[in-house]
């Protein structure tokens, strides 16, 4: 496919990436937070001036649109999410682009001690000669998944452009929340209306992943019994003396993130907050396995339970609840969108490349409900953190592979 898209996607990226829409996970509405309406209303403005047919923003924050088939074919949905991660900076994001990069250290220019270094990071020294894009040095980028907007807002312009292109029907969604587990509410799946569909979600060029996390959010309070420190001897249960002792109950040297990598699960503090007399610990609980998932929470809860029974004046509780689920449990039952998926690939001249995702995406509660949603490269790299940075190339890989995809889904209906 000699159609070049980088100019359209590195200028899509840079002005998806300059507006702030980091999700709340403090917030209870839909969308967690009123900025992500301001990308989601421009993303539908620009689908009906590309001409997609369909294009509304539901009720649940969700922007939908089609793209009408050409020719017979199953109906495929093409999804990524607006939303950055609140674990880092997004406010103020200023996106900058590095033509033609020389191999060498990447400086930003708003945190001049930061190094974005091919050497610790060997994937960059693979782009030589190609477009990076990254942020100034004090927020994350944003190609979480501003870059899947980009690819897919791309290859629908392109696929609306060019009719003679045969594809079965084509549905779009940009969901928000994806980042806080919340981009998959109970009305998407019936609202999308796909056979399947495909996250543009990933990282690494080629990557195909039809595998992720089992994953449970946990809370913990604890209640201690607050009292004049000059009077306490006795008394005194101080609710952060224990929140500490649980933290450190926990099995750090082998189940934390920072220890762990590859099939690993971990036990993750992402919050504490509070005071001597209440404390609050969040945590997320990861594993490829519903067995080995149901047996850190099970660990989580037994400490929890022992330090309560060497202070039964305090009052401990610990709240597990599921988030979403591996989603190869239900591909493997039909991997026939994974496996056009390598076929494609391998029409692009990559060779697919399939591993588990240390994480999860909205593909994984899509599938659960019943549309099978694997997840597709974008090229997005460290992300969540200041030196997150992508290749346009990859991203122009990705629209290409996209392109192929829905053509070939077509033609084997021929």
């Amino acid at each position: 496919m000699a159609h070049s898209f980088d100019q359209e996607l590195e200028q899509r990226l840079v002005r998806y990436a300059a507006i702030d829409s980091q999700s709340n996970e403090a917030s209870t509405s839909s969308p967690s937070s009123e900025i992500q309406l301001d990308i989601l209303r421009l993303l539908e403005t620009e689908l009906a001036e590309i001409g997609a047919k369909e294009v509304r923003l539901t009720d649940y924050g969700v922007v939908l649109a089609t793209i009408p088939g050409t020719a017979d074919g199953p109906t495929i949905g093409l999804v990524a999410h607006v939303d950055t991660a609140p674990q880092f900076n997004a406010t103020g994001v200023k996106p900058r682009v590095v033509h033609g990069y020389n191999g060498g250290d990447i400086s930003f220019p708003d945190a001049p001690g930061l190094v974005l270094s091919p050497e610790e990071y060997p994937y960059l020294g693979k782009k030589i000669g190609q477009d990076i894009v990254t942020a100034s040095g004090t927020t994350l980028l944003g190609a979480d998944d501003k870059a899947g907007i980009s690819i897919i807002m791309t290859a629908a312009r392109h696929l609306l452009a060019h009719p003679e292109i045969p594809h079965g029907p084509i549905r779009i969604a940009f969901t928000p929340d994806e980042e806080i587990g919340r981009g998959v509410t109970e009305p998407l799946p019936n609202d999308l209306a796909a056979d399947f569909a495909y996250t543009f979600d990933g990282a690494a060029l080629g990557e195909i992943e039809y595998e992720s996390f089992s994953a449970d959010a946990a809370e913990i309070n604890i209640t201690g019994i607050s009292i004049h420190p000059g009077l306490a001897k006795g008394k005194m249960v101080n609710a952060i003396h224990l929140a500490s002792k649980i933290i450190a109950t926990l099995p750090q040297a082998t189940m934390t993130p920072e220890v762990t990598d590859k099939r690993e699960g971990f036990i993750h503090a992402t919050q504490m907050y509070g005071d001597a007399a209440e404390m609050t610990i969040k945590l997320i609980v990861r594993d490829f396995e519903r067995d080995a998932l149901a047996a850190k929470g099970d660990l989580l809860q037994q400490v929890c339970n022992a330090i309560q029974a060497a202070e039964p004046r305090a009052v401990i509780t610990c709240s597990i609840r599921p988030q979403y689920r591996n989603m190869r449990y239900w591909l493997e039952t039909d991997m026939k969108p994974v496996d056009l998926a390598h076929e494609a690939t391998r029409k692009l001249g990559l060779e697919p490349v399939s591993v588990p995702i240390r994480g999860g995406t909205d593909g994984s509660i899509l599938t659960e409900m019943g549309v099978p949603t694997p997840n597709i490269f974008t090229g997005m790299q460290n992300i969540h953190g200041p030196l997150e940075w992508i290749s346009v190339q990859d991203m122009s890989e990705a629209t290409k592979l996209c392109l192929i995809l829905v053509e070939l889904a077509a033609r084997q209906t021929e």
